[in-house]
């Protein structure tokens, strides 16, 4: 037998040969020289879209991480394996040449610094740009959370990461007000939910609240960094798809004025205002466009940084739905004593002088109108008065088993707004269709009865005029006697007398039928006030027709006493 000789082992089958542990991956990919370390392994699994599996069966344990093997035979030959090998040589030369405190080494190093694009990956990943969109809810919520957090240094997260993701977010919320794409947003203890409508696809995202971010220590953000360096990618190439589908360079060139007072979602949204989506002519689209058309809005100096709905958030919402809006403090467009204002947003009451050709309403009105698609009545919105119940459009409430009662509200005024009619509360519209159902064939089947008796009674006069015209002729006389043209017209005038009989009644139940009608039309309250001036009525003229009597009794019992 050879000296190094070797029998053959076991065969691997089922899940030994189908799944790997990730420590034996990461050893498998040491052995082929390439130096990749855990924090390597994971940034490539995330780029790559390579994800853990949980097998059935678990041969190493259940305390083993398990990836599939073809996924793991994929990542040897990737292309970002090799780059990352580079970093780690070129991080290796740069602390040699430190250590050694020889500046012109480290900056000759410094100068063959490698890189790496993830346009590939993220050509891999989407092969369609519907696919991208698709894909873009976590993207969206994770680079608006990065905008809003402050630069920490031991854990890596640099000012520029954050400008980079507050320019990214801008530039998205631009593009969606100004094609009109949003269509829901919710105000809630995490933040503000918001969804637009993009090529078909409904893209949610949640943005935090403007306040200062605590900084958890159970979380790793390393990961959340790599994932964060995914999806600027993403988002970068899809503001540059969408920004080209309307015929403007990216990225946006700003103004710098604006820019230097704080006013960045404005230059965005003057960079892309008056531009024109080819897909704009939904019904949807139409819709939202029009809400607040020909209104404009004055945001007080307190919802510049107040406690749930920052300025920002409102402009991005009232320039969505097709209104003009300005605030107090540098950068705005109009002051605020501009005549054509129509509604003044403050949260709290403490507005010194009022215009009394506007209305002061607080934050949440704006939000519910959207979501209704109508615009509300302000009188549950004015400044200092308990709000009524914010609602989520994203929780179908018939699903639920339950429909608060703001709810209910709200449709009535969607329902007045589109001049329909509801069922009144408790009942449902099938009860409101069968009465009007009913209604209706009553009338057309009296209508036809009226018309089937008119035409019996034609038939009739017609048949006894031809017997008594027939009886004549037997008789051998043509002539009409006196007393025969008198009977003529006797039955001539209860025949009139009769059509006017008819004609009356017509008439009045005409006046019923049209009566009932616009009772069922009416709204509960409307109703109520009607048949109560019905009763009104009818007790004044019982009363006029009591004094008319006691009259009349008066004068005859005068006449008897002078007799």
């Amino acid at each position: 037998m050879p000296k190094h000789y070797r029998p053959p082992g076991k065969k691997k089958e089922g899940n030994a040969a189908r799944y790997i542990t990730r420590s034996q991956a990461v050893k498998d990919l040491q052995a082929m020289h390439l130096q990749v370390s855990l924090s390597v392994f994971r940034k490539l699994c995330i780029f790559k879209k390579v994800f853990p599996r949980d097998p059935k069966k678990k041969v190493k344990g259940n305390h083993h991480t398990y990836y599939h093997m073809k996924d793991i035979l994929g990542l040897k030959h990737d292309p970002l394996l090799v780059k990352f090998r580079e970093a780690r040589t070129y991080e290796k030369k740069k602390k040699k040449a430190m250590s050694k405190k020889n500046k012109d080494l480290v900056e000759r190093v410094s100068t063959h610094k490698p890189s790496y694009t993830l346009d590939r990956p993220i050509l891999e990943r989407y092969p369609t740009f519907i696919d991208a969109l698709r894909d873009l809810d976590d993207g969206l919520t994770m680079v608006h959370l990065f905008a809003a957090l402050p630069a920490i240094e031991r854990e890596n997260i640099q000012v520029e990461r954050i400008h980079s993701c507050r320019g990214l977010s801008l530039e998205w919320q631009a593009y969606v007000s100004r094609t009109h794409k949003l269509r829901k947003a919710f105000i809630s203890v995490k933040g503000i939910y918001y969804q637009a409508e993009v090529e078909g696809q409904k893209i949610t995202w949640l943005t935090p609240h403007a306040l200062q971010q605590v900084m958890p220590q159970d979380v790793d953000y390393k990961i959340m960094l790599t994932f964060l360096e995914l999806y600027e990618n993403l988002l970068g190439f899809v503001n540059f798809k969408l920004y080209n589908s309307i015929n403007l360079k990216y990225p946006p060139i700003l103004d710098p004025r604006l820019k230097a007072s704080a006013s960045d979602l404005y230059a965005f949204t003057r960079y892309v205002e008056n531009v024109a989506d080819e897909n704009e002519d939904d019904e949807e689209t139409r819709a939202c466009k029009t809400l607040f058309k020909d209104m404009t809005f004055f945001l007080s100096r307190e919802c510049r940084f107040f406690l749930l709905v920052p300025r920002e958030s409102l402009l991005f919402v009232i320039t969505a739905f097709g209104g003009v809006v300005s605030w107090e403090g540098d950068g705005a467009p109009f002051e605020e004593s501009n005549q054509s204002i129509n509604y003044h947003i403050v949260d709290r009451p403490s507005q010194s002088h009022r215009f009394i050709s506007r209305d002061y309403i607080q934050p949440q009105w704006v939000f519910d109108c959207i979501n209704a698609r109508i615009i509300l009545p302000t009188e549950d919105y004015i400044v200092g008065k308990v709000l009524p119940p914010h609602l989520s459009p994203f929780v179908d409430n018939e699903a639920e088993g339950h429909e608060p009662e703001y709810a209910e509200t709200i449709k009535r005024h969607q329902a007045a707004a589109r001049k329909e009619i509801l069922p009144m509360p408790g009942g449902e519209q099938d009860d409101l269709d069968n009465a009007q159902n009913l209604l209706a064939e009553g009338i057309i089947d009296r209508t036809k009865a009226k018309e089937a008796a008119e035409r019996k009674r034609k038939m009739a006069m017609l048949q006894e005029e031809y017997h008594h015209e027939l009886k004549k002729e037997l008789e051998g006389t043509t002539q009409h006697t006196p007393a025969t043209a008198e009977e003529g017209k006797k039955k001539k005038k209860n025949v009139d007398d009769e059509e006017t009989e008819d004609d009356d009644q017509n008439l009045q139940q005409f006046a019923d039928d049209n009566d009932n009608m616009s009772k069922v039309t009416m709204s509960r309250k409307k109703r109520r006030l009607y048949e109560a001036m019905k009763i009104s009525q009818e007790r004044k003229k019982a009363s006029v027709d009591t004094l008319k009597t006691r009259k009349k009794n008066i004068q005859n019992s005068k006449k008897t006493s002078s007799h």
